[in-house]
Parts: structure tokens; C-alpha cells; sequence
């Protein structure tokens, strides 16, 4: 006979507990990969843009985003596919399967930390929270800097503060 705790919470609960460690536990790998990439991109010239571990329909990807001045060409971004793949399977032992991608950011530049805000202030952007603030969760409008840990977003003459730490996605939109 097996001796298994018997959760009682409803089955809408348990669901949204699973996800909710599923998500921390994705932060927590794309934040080592971080830490594991960032050295090997600076060493090879390159800026580490974004890094984001997702489960997507085709599972789940391990998704680095670079740039240089100049743009990245399709070898710089094979040289770190190639040079990182040792070292992440070295060290995210506990990441199960996924597929490593790294490409250029694009016109839609991920925009992750938070000198990222204050750097690219003036731009569009686009940002989505992972909970509600003033009622709403998605946020389009012109970045207007950052003060102390909050972004600042224009929308329309109207300053939202928005807590950098309930930012769960952001994109440049121009």
C-alpha cells in the first residue's frame, strides 16, 4: 500500500498551483542559462539581448536572443549554438529535453532588464504583467524611463508605473 497525501483543494486550484511551479521553475532555468551564456556571448563580441524557456506545440525551447553593432549573421548565431550547447548540457541537468535557438532580436526586440527600459527609452513598447495593474494586464504605449524598480510607459500623456518584478514579457513595437 502506497502512503500518498490526498489533496482536497479543487481540481482548478491544483491546476493553477502546477502551473504556477512550472512557470518559477522555467525563470529559474532561463535565468541559469543567463548566467552560463552571457561570459561566452561577451567573449565572443556579442550582447546577450533576452533569454526565455517556453513550452511551446512543439515542446519546450531554450530561446537566446543576440545582437552586435552591425546586426548578427547566421554564423555568429551557429558559433553560440555551438559553443553553448556543451556547456548547458554541462550544467541544467535538471531542464529535461528542449531545443536550444539562437537568432538576432529582431524588429520586435525582447526587452528583459531593467536598464533595457531605460536604454531604449522614447521607443514603443508593448508589456504584458503577470498581474493586473489599474485592471489591465497589457500595456502598449511609448517607454518613459524607469525610476527606482518601476517602468515608466506613456500612454497617450498618461504615466503608468508599472513594478519591473510583475513584468513577465515586454517588446519593442517600432
Amino acid at each position: 500500500m502506497t502512503d500518498k497525501k490526498q489533496d482536497n483543494r479543487p481540481p482548478a486550484e491544483v491546476e493553477a498551483a502546477r502551473r504556477s511551479n512550472a512557470a518559477e521553475r522555467d525563470k529559474r532555468i532561463a535565468a541559469r542559462a543567463r548566467e552560463l551564456a552571457e561570459p561566452l556571448c561577451a567573449g565572443m563580441g556579442m550582447e546577450l539581448v533576452h533569454v526565455e524557456f517556453r513550452r511551446e506545440p512543439g515542446g519546450r525551447i531554450l530561446r537566446l536572443y543576440i545582437d552586435k553593432p552591425g546586426g548578427v549573421t547566421l554564423g555568429d548565431c551557429a558559433g553560440i549554438s555551438r559553443e553553448l550547447g556543451d556547456i548547458l548540457d554541462a550544467h541544467l541537468e535538471d531542464s529535461g529535453a528542449y531545443n536550444l535557438e539562437v537568432s538576432s532580436p529582431g524588429l520586435e526586440r525582447p526587452v528583459g532588464r531593467l536598464s533595457d527600459f531605460a536604454r531604449f527609452a522614447g521607443r514603443g513598447a508593448r508589456v504584458r504583467c503577470a498581474e493586473p495593474i489599474e485592471g489591465q494586464k497589457n500595456f502598449t504605449g511609448v517607454l518613459a524611463g524607469v525610476e527606482a524598480d518601476e517602468v515608466l510607459l506613456d500612454k497617450g500623456g498618461r504615466i503608468i508605473r508599472i513594478p519591473f518584478d510583475r513584468i513577465t514579457r515586454a517588446r519593442l513595437t517600432d
